[in-house]
């Protein structure tokens, strides 16, 4: 009894004095944290080889896990990004990936929740590193139209940050974006954007009518391969292209979990959800029909991508599956820091989980 008195004496004074240096020693963390935090760079512990991170895994609905479209492509070093959606720089800072270090931008097409977080990726490209370059922003026939008015909403920006940090944070040559824009791809062919040490970015014509243009995009390193839809539906040329690819990233669709929010949704007077949720059925490929083009392709693995409707309850992924997974059995429902290695010189295919 006596031990047991003493003991919890002990325990309470050592709660005292904690308490009483709670401030210096949240003070030691954070410094600690901070040092690491600003020292790291997640791609520096990355093998050689083609790797790939979902920085957003959702569509245009919030979702707790999956994030506006957003795709990092590391090849060796070299970063890049596929679209760039809601809180998809964000996640990437919270993952560890030097922003700044960011070579380009991909736009598959024009849809607000796929370029809505451009004007953020720049900036923070721009400003921390002091970029002396514009971010070059690639897409198809009417990114200059995108990227212009990005620039010309964040021209007082520009100039603000540039009058307080100076140049050697902030320099003016480097505010912006720079648009790189190409051609739409003719159906069987490929557009080449990238081709140089060891590297292939390559963009292919897929099918969201009435948006046009949209395209995929295709990453070819040191005989890895992956390939990033974009918003699609089932298409032959996405088969084409994907032959062989270690890795299909496909966005996908659940039309039976759209006809249910139809449902709900003119039970309770929503009109206007009513006719999205049957609109957006006809330019969106099914999670079925992913996995036909996967397993035709010959895939080596399929990512899912682009998920809608979230899945934010227990059960729901079999729902939204609703038989893929019979189709084509080597796939991963993807959310905000799913990443994929694909070392050099292996036939490997290793997942992760970053956040």
């Amino acid at each position: 009894m006596k031990k047991t008195v003493i003991s919890l004496v002990v325990i309470a004074l050592l709660g005292i004095i904690v308490y009483s240096q709670r401030s210096s020693i949240a003070k030691r963390i954070m410094t600690a944290g901070l040092e690491a935090r600003l020292g790291s760079n997640i791609i520096d512990t990355f093998d050689d080889g083609l790797n790939l991170t979902l920085c957003g895994a959702g569509g245009p609905m919030p979702a707790p896990n999956a994030s506006g479209p957003c795709v990092a492509v590391v090849a060796g070093k070299r970063l890049f990004v596929v679209d760039a959606g809601t809180d998809g720089v964000r996640n990437l800072g919270r993952m560890g990936f030097p922003i700044g270090a960011i070579e380009a931008v991909f736009i598959t097409h024009f849809h607000s929740d796929h370029i809505d977080g451009l004007g953020e990726l720049s900036t923070l490209r721009w400003v921390p590193v002091g970029n002396d370059k514009p971010l070059p922003v690639y897409g198809p026939i009417g990114i200059s139209r995108v990227v212009n008015g990005f620039n010309a909403a964040y021209a007082q920006d520009f100039s603000y940050r540039q009058a307080h940090h100076g140049d050697s944070v902030a320099p003016l040559a480097g505010a912006g974006m720079q648009a790189m824009p190409f051609p739409q791809p003719k159906m069987g062919k490929l557009e080449t954007l990238v081709d140089e040490d060891d590297l292939k970015i390559e963009a292919l014509a897929v099918g969201h009518s009435p948006v046009d243009p949209a395209v995929g995009y295709k990453f070819t390193y040191k005989g890895r391969s992956l390939l990033i839809t974009g918003d699609t539906v089932k298409l032959p040329n996405i088969e084409l292209h994907a032959q062989g690819v270690d890795l299909l990233v496909h966005e996908a669709l659940a039309p039976n979990l759209l006809i249910m929010m139809n449902q709900a949704a003119q039970k309770t007077g929503n009109s206007g959800m009513a006719k999205v949720s049957l609109d957006v059925l006809d330019y969106h490929a099914s999670p079925v029909e992913a996995a036909e083009t996967a397993r035709d392709a010959g895939v080596g693995h399929l990512l899912y991508y682009h998920i809608v409707p979230p899945l934010v309850f227990p059960g729901q992924e079999s729902l939204w599956l609703n038989g893929a997974d019979d189709i084509f059995v080597d796939y991963t429902v993807g959310q905000d820091g799913t990443t994929f290695f694909l070392p050099a010189g292996t036939d490997d295919i290793i997942s992760e989980q970053l956040m």
